[in-house]
């Protein structure tokens, strides 16, 4: 679907339209390592559920769930953008989540950028917001790298039910 270049030149990424082989990639973001800033782990009727959410998403302009791919196929993550309200007005937030073999390599820098570009494109919302844990550094980092502002500390929602201090991070599109 859509290539981010590396620093050396080559294709670094594809973004890979989310669909029902995606399954064991969602599975194994599926650990207390993965889920420590988003409140734990899910049961396997959960994932199965977010599985089914991922699948559905996808009517024009409303977002899309991605399977981050690297040139020789190996699947090292998932990002995707979707709708929210947030201040008052529609907007897209985008979040990712990359297995530990290939954290640290400026992939999901590569992922974030790449899906700032098929937001961008959708001509739809002016801003794509990312809400990483204040005590992500890593997560904070890439919104950083990735061209995103930080508006500053908030409390988010997330998972439902459950309030956690989040930093703002905007791009505009």
């Amino acid at each position: 679907m859509d290539d981010s270049t590396g620093p050396d030149g080559t294709s670094a990424i594809r973004l890979e339209r989310w669909g029902q082989g995606h399954l064991s990639l969602l599975q194994a973001t599926n650990t207390p390592a993965m889920t420590e800033h988003l409140g734990g782990p899910e049961t396997s009727s959960q994932v199965l559920e977010r599985h089914r959410r991922y699948l559905d998403l996808g009517a024009p302009g409303t977002g899309q769930m991605l399977a981050v791919t690297l040139p020789d196929g190996q699947r090292a993550g998932v990002i995707g953008y979707w709708e929210r309200a947030w201040r008052d007005a529609l907007a897209y937030e985008t979040g990712w989540s990359i297995l530990p073999a290939f954290q640290g390599r400026g992939i999901a820098t590569a992922a974030a950028r790449a899906v700032a570009a098929l937001a961008r494109a959708e001509r739809r919302h002016r801003h794509l917001y990312a809400f990483p844990a204040v005590d992500h550094p890593a997560s904070n980092a890439i919104c950083r790298k990735a061209g995103f502002t930080l508006l500053g500390a908030t409390d988010f929602e997330y998972p439902p039910g459950s309030v956690m201090r989040c930093n703002e991070w905007r791009l505009d599109l």
